[in-house]
């Protein structure tokens, strides 16, 4: 698995040029649904707020306000700004909403420190490394990560640079053609790296990337979410820019097939979600995730719905393209059914029979009613849900996980009366889930014999810390589109407050400890490079939702199930 040399120049930044747009395709029109390969199953009659996708702008209440010439940085000193919003370096597409907030003097700070991240190889920029921390020791913070870049390619999409991205899309997809081992075991074909690094020879001037598949990691696992991100990726590049050419292109439409042939392969599993190991996502280390994760499950999901819009209808692509529809149908169901918990459902599991038999059974995972932990009962409103962290036989996961439940808004997996429920929980629990630093990613922490039984005693997972209940800037570009896509962006406005207080003063850190996210982290880095775009993403998206739409697909009428079970609908 050694990395091939390739002659390379100097690492200095090319600027990227804007790609004139291409012809108008099938990208270009709105998300279809799969009217027409799926068959109608009955829908519901129910009435209900609409989300932010079924209304116009104008009634979100966002109403333009004048350009500010110029832009006070943290030292007081002033930037100027043209007309067109032009900042450099790094263009700023902020015009002020009024009503929502005004220009911050944190931005130009980050689009400085989002740029020095920069990794190039053969002189053009290819991703943007994890941290800028000097003041410790390095480990693999200094590599570009799939899972990390994709807040810093969505600023730069945002902000009209796309060619970083499209350098980025595919250097990538040219490591997955390479050979992946860990010891003497080979992986799948389909396995995208979790990592690469750009390795300089300054005496023969050459420059070598050398990629990681899971085989230098802590755990040594493989990261099933860097091909489902780079394939979201993807199409949020074909979106934003409206050129359709590069998902076009033959080693492009292998790589999505790939990852689709890798993830919907046959075996032994009676469900339609993906059974994965601990550490195959952003939670890396050993947290009680294995089974079927939220996380992955949708993500899983989201990288489905956007690889049927970019796979061409051809004789390789059709037979994926079935096969997609079939897993769509089966996965949403499952999911809506089986992962979703509100109150009245939560009532249900605490009333169920066990050792229940035949397929009549409402018990069908032969969960033990006393196996509910004590918490979730308080942690429970009146109105409101959320997809509980995971569901197998004999057990269910009743823990919140932001990042899952952000995707399934934006993916729409929640349907538009979850994700309500959703941004209901939020608000509810707004105190454990946000506290004094957005946000939580997952709830609530394991202490005491929990965390050493669950996590193997891991010093870095301890309680209210890093994985265990930490609180992780960069969550707040989800948590925005989310909110946005749900019509509630005052949400996400009081999460950017929040954030804004803290983060440039405290150093960009990679995440907060304690119970409201009060203290740096333990073992955080400074100038982590996806809290920083995070919070330009969530800025930029916050004041113009246009940008949603690079991120977020339209709900399938046609995969709406027969839901059976109360989703806390708002009438």
């Amino acid at each position: 698995m050694a990395p091939s040399p390739v002659d390379g120049t100097s690492n200095s930044l090319v600027k990227p040029k804007e790609e004139e747009a291409s012809a108008p395709s099938l990208f270009e029109l709105i998300d279809s649904d799969l009217t027409r390969l799926l068959e109608k199953p009955r829908t519901l009659n129910i009435e209900r707020k609409r989300s932010f996708d079924e209304r116009s702008f104008s009634e979100m209440s966002i109403t333009m306000s004048p350009r500010n010439n110029f832009y006070k940085t943290s030292d007081n000193s002033s930037r100027a700004f043209d007309i067109d919003g032009i900042y450099s370096p790094g263009r700023w597409t902020g015009t002020p909403r009024s009503g929502y907030f005004e220009p911050h003097p944190i931005v130009g700070d980050a689009w400085e420190a989002l740029r020095r991240s920069l990794v190039n190889f053969r002189g053009q920029p290819v991703g943007t490394i994890a941290a800028l921390d000097n003041s410790s020791e390095d480990l693999n913070y200094d590599q570009v990560f799939v899972r990390d870049f994709v807040p810093s390619a969505l600023a730069f999409l945002m902000n009209g640079e796309p060619e970083i991205v499209k350098n980025f899309l595919l250097k990538t997809v040219f490591l997955q053609s390479r050979e992946k081992k860990v010891d003497n075991f080979k992986l799948g074909e389909g396995v995208m790296p979790a990592s690469f690094k750009v390795l300089h020879n300054p005496v023969r001037n050459t420059e070598t990337i050398l990629a990681d598949y899971g085989e230098s990691a802590i755990g040594r696992v493989a990261p099933v979410d860097s091909g489902f991100w780079w394939i979201i990726l993807l199409r949020a590049y074909t979106k934003s820019t409206g050129d359709t050419s590069l998902a076009e292109r033959p080693e492009i439409q292998r790589g999505i097939r790939l990852i689709m042939t890798l993830c919907l392969s046959e075996g032994f599993d009676t469900f339609p979600t993906l059974l994965c190991a601990d550490g195959c996502c952003m939670i890396d280390r050993r947290m009680g995730v294995y089974g079927y994760p939220i996380e992955i499950q949708a993500l899983f999901f989201m990288a489905l719905r956007c690889a049927l819009l970019l796979l061409k209808r051809d004789c390789e692509g059709n037979d994926c393209i079935d096969r997609i529809v079939k897993r769509l149908h089966a996965l949403s169901f499952h999911m809506r059914s089986y992962f979703w918990l509100d109150i009245k459902q939560l009532n249900d599991i605490y009333r169920y029979k066990t050792e229940e038999y035949s397929h009549t059974a409402v018990n069908k995972f032969n969960v033990i009613p006393d196996s509910l932990p004590d918490w979730v009962f308080d942690f429970m409103p009146t109105r409101g849900g959320y997809f509980i962290g995971n569901v197998s036989p004999a057990k269910m996961d009743f823990r919140w996980f932001c990042l899952g439940n952000c995707v399934a808004i934006l993916s729409s997996l929640a349907t538009p009366e979850q994700s309500s429920a959703i941004m209901d929980l939020i608000e509810s629990r707004w105190q454990e889930l946000v506290g004094e630093m957005p946000l939580k990613i997952c709830y609530p922490a394991m202490e005491s014999h929990e965390w050493r039984i669950v996590t193997g005693c891991d010093p870095k997972n301890t309680s209210w810390s890093y994985h265990n209940g930490g609180s992780w800037p960069v969550l707040i570009w989800l948590l925005t589109a989310a909110c946005i896509k749900a019509g509630r962006p005052q949400i996400a406005k009081r999460a950017i407050e929040l954030a804004e207080s803290r983060l440039l003063m405290d150093g960009w850190p990679e995440y907060y400890d304690g119970k409201l996210g009060r203290f740096v982290g333990k073992q955080a880095r400074k100038n982590q490079t996806w809290s920083i775009a995070g919070y330009l993403v969530a800025k930029m998206m916050l004041e113009d939702p246009s940008h949603l739409g690079m991120i977020s697909l339209e709900e399938d009428k046609q995969m709406k199930p027969q839901m059976k079970r109360s989703a806390s609908w708002v009438c």
